[in-house]
């Protein structure tokens, strides 16, 4: 059995699995998460990366094999992503040995590396909660609940929690923050996509990027996309095909301003200064994200 053990966390491979246990402070998606077991048919391949503090080691997963890759459609951030170990320099041997018994298993079993037709990852465990900005969502296999905070506005407020079925929803997608662009975790009707900005929207959470506890929203859409109607058919690899199901592809994620874009910073220079005098942002967060602005500028 190869294992290596890391303040990031601890991988193991029995040959037939290989078993991610995240680190004490790891980023909250992976503490969310929890164990997981990834199965060698999962497996597209596995590298380990180099650098002068020691490394990477990462593994890659076969396209449609996880639920949690599917929803976030290639944002995850490294430190978000389970399938991402941190290696310190005194390991790195470990690491390559790690990396020689994956691939020798991986060409012993002739693992294909191409996209799979079904999940072969459960995904998180019900039931799941996550997000930020204005509210939580929550999901426990059949029903989807998103409860506001005081930072929501009073379109949301006004009707107090939004509950629905599952058999309500056609799609769902998890945008994080870009730039200075607010992200959002957003459900679908059946009766059709919603033009609503989620600030306003009651089936949306808006996600403002201020904390890392927002990426665990994640997890919500990843739990909610594997039960939808269809979502264990036939599957294209996620970079080529959004995590809405097919029902309606969603549009272009806006991009963010240009760094000569003064007008959309001072907004958000003003955005954020509202934000601290609402106690929304401490004081140290709010230094943070002005100077992250000003640099901009």
């Amino acid at each position: 059995m190869a294992e290596i053990i890391q303040r990031d966390g601890t991988w193991t491979f029995d040959g037939d699995t290989v078993r991610i246990v995240p680190g004490g402070k790891a980023h909250p998606v992976r503490q969310e998460l929890g164990e997981i077991a990834v199965p060698l048919e999962a497996v597209a391949g596995i590298s380990f990366e180099p650098d002068r503090k020691g490394g990477r080691l990462r593994l890659r997963l076969r396209g449609g094999a996880c639920p949690v890759l599917r929803a976030a459609d290639g944002r995850l951030r490294e430190g978000a992503d389970p399938y991402v170990l941190i290696v310190e320099k005194d390991r790195t041997g470990v690491a390559e040995y790690f990396v020689d018994e994956v691939r020798n298993a991986l060409l012993i079993e002739q693992v294909p590396e191409g996209p799979v037709d079904r999940f072969l990852l459960p995904g998180p465990t019900l039931p799941v909660s996550g997000g930020g900005g204005d509210g939580t969502a929550s999901f426990d296999g059949e029903s989807i609940r998103l409860t506001w905070n005081w930072k929501a506005e009073e379109s949301k407020t006004a009707g107090g929690a939004s509950t629905f079925p599952l058999s309500r929803i056609a799609g769902v997608r998890w945008l994080p923050s870009i730039g200075l662009e607010n992200g959002y975790l957003r459900f679908e009707p059946v009766e059709g996509p919603v033009s609503t900005p989620p600030k306003y929207d009651t089936y949306a959470l808006d996600l403002w990027g201020i904390s890392k506890k927002e990426h665990t929203a994640v997890l919500v859409a990843a739990a909610v996309l594997m039960r939808l109607p269809g979502a264990r058919a036939a599957l294209d690899p996620p970079e080529a095909t959004p995590a809405l199901t097919k029902a309606a592809p969603p549009a272009a994620a806006p991009p963010p301003p240009p760094a000569g874009d003064h007008d959309a910073l001072l907004r958000r220079l003003r955005e954020l200064g509202e934000l601290h005098r609402a106690g929304v942002l401490t004081d140290e967060e709010f230094s943070t994200a002005k100077q992250a602005v000003l640099r901009s500028m």
